[in-house]
């Protein structure tokens, strides 16, 4: 085994999918190993994730990184140097010990994700293993079913529609190669639809169609005619996923759908969700109800947790603390695992391992502003968690991962396994 003390630290500034800059950490090991990583960024955040430090003031709109990619090059850089990059855990540990805060606000979570990732990276290429089957150790591991966006909406389309993501699942799929090409069909046959019925508007900020609808609800029978329009049979071949991101649009328990021109409380959205999911094959609901409204999860999660996947992002926040409570509470049966929203890769984990001990579905998850940086797909597989959100299927920051995806089921031969309708709750058996 090579030397695998960490001698060299350097952060830098880089550019994310909205040409706004983030930090990328890079390093280097005593026996020549290097590992480098970049920090995404979301648009919606969890009042509860790990903070990203920014400048302020008038520069790039107030977005620079400078004070991060300095903590990098200062502070990181002397805890990190002389240490083995094999220790994961400690490492992070120490990271979080050197921040001082809850939320990662003196160094920023963009640096301490990029750095923590970066060592990660290294330690694999030290073992001179793919960082997938560095994580797994051995262990099997299955492809991830790709949950995949459609159309963009709420903070990621100019919130054109409230509900921010519309997004379809390919339950009928035999593997992660056969989920990509199903999607491309209903992305194809979507744009397709839009144009022909003049609702294009563009491109969101995860790729998808940007669209010019009149209600929330239109949404969905758009996405009911695309996948019936690419040939397959929606619920059977094609699942449709939401996220409805509530905390987006609402607070105390009370909601503004802005386009529908409704404002409810918090059992009225609750309904709502509930006459859609009664109506389309919907499979997977994110965020039905703001991070602050857990009485409101909780009811949702009595009312539909037994035939859907109802996930926590914002309520959640990758916080392995967060996901017992919620548990112990009767709220949520999945998890979203944003690496960023943690700070570190070890707590990263503890998020995902905390859901899966509890039967959860676990979702390894992109940000809205995202980088060519493909380690989420790794982790989405080394670990085993079952699922995998990217954005679209559009924009090289969101193809690059599909691609590595397709890489790794590759380099898997006979033994890759996908993991397909089996990944949502209460679903196995039924593939």
């Amino acid at each position: 085994m090579p030397d695998t003390t960490i001698t060299k630290v350097h952060g830098r500034r880089v550019w994310d999918s909205r040409g706004r800059p983030t930090v990328e950490v890079e390093l280097q090991l005593a026996g020549g190993a290097t590992g480098r990583a970049m920090a995404p960024a979301g648009a919606s955040r969890g009042a509860n994730e790990a903070v990203d430090l920014r400048d302020g003031g008038t520069v790039l709109g107030g977005m620079g990184v400078s004070k991060a990619v300095a903590h990098v090059n200062g502070e990181i850089s002397r805890l990190l140097v002389g240490r083995n990059a094999l220790r994961q855990n400690e490492i992070d540990e120490e990271l979080v010990a050197l921040d001082g805060t809850q939320e990662k606000s003196r160094l920023g979570g963009n640096a301490m994700i990029a750095a923590s990732m970066a060592v990660l990276h290294a330690a694999a290429g030290a073992h001179r293993l793919p960082l997938y089957a560095y994580l797994a150790q051995g262990k099997s591991v299955r492809m991830p079913l790709p949950e995949i966006q459609i159309f963009g909406g709420g903070a990621h389309a100019g919130r054109r529609v409230d509900v921010q993501d519309f997004m379809v699942m390919a339950l009928g799929a035999r593997s992660f190669d056969e989920a990509l090409a199903m999607t491309a069909e209903v992305h194809r046959a979507a744009g397709e639809l839009m144009n022909e019925a003049g609702k294009l508007q563009g491109v969101a900020d995860e790729g998808g169609f940007w669209p010019v609808f009149i209600s929330n609800e239109e949404a969905l029978t758009m996405l009911m005619r695309a996948i019936e329009h690419a040939g397959y049979r929606p619920g059977e071949d094609i699942g449709i996923s939401l996220d409805i991101a509530a905390s987006e649009f609402g607070r105390n328990r009370q909601y503004r759908l802005g386009l529908d021109a409704r404002q409810l409380d918090s059992d009225g959205l609750c309904e709502m969700l509930l006459d859609w999911l009664a109506r389309y094959p919907i499979v997977s609901i994110e965020d039905p109800l703001a991070e602050d409204d857990a009485d409101g999860m909780k009811k949702f999660t009595a009312a539909a947790g037994n035939r859907v996947q109802i996930i926590g992002d914002d309520f959640l926040v990758t916080s392995a603390a967060r996901v017992k409570n919620a548990a112990a509470a009767g709220a949520c049966n999945a998890v979203l695992i944003k690496p960023n929203q943690a700070g570190t890769v070890t707590e990263t984990k503890a998020a995902l391992d905390a859901g899966k001990r509890l039967g959860w579905g676990t979702i390894v998850s992109a940000r809205s502003g995202e980088t060519e940086d493909v380690t989420i797909v790794h982790l989405a597989v080394g670990w085993d968690a079952g699922q995998l959100k990217v954005g679209s299927f559009a924009r090289s920051e969101r193809m690059a991962k599909w691609n590595e995806g397709l890489r790794i089921e590759e380099a898997l031969g006979p033994n890759a396994v996908f993991a397909g309708r089996s990944a949502l709750p209460g679903q196995k058996g039924r593939e």
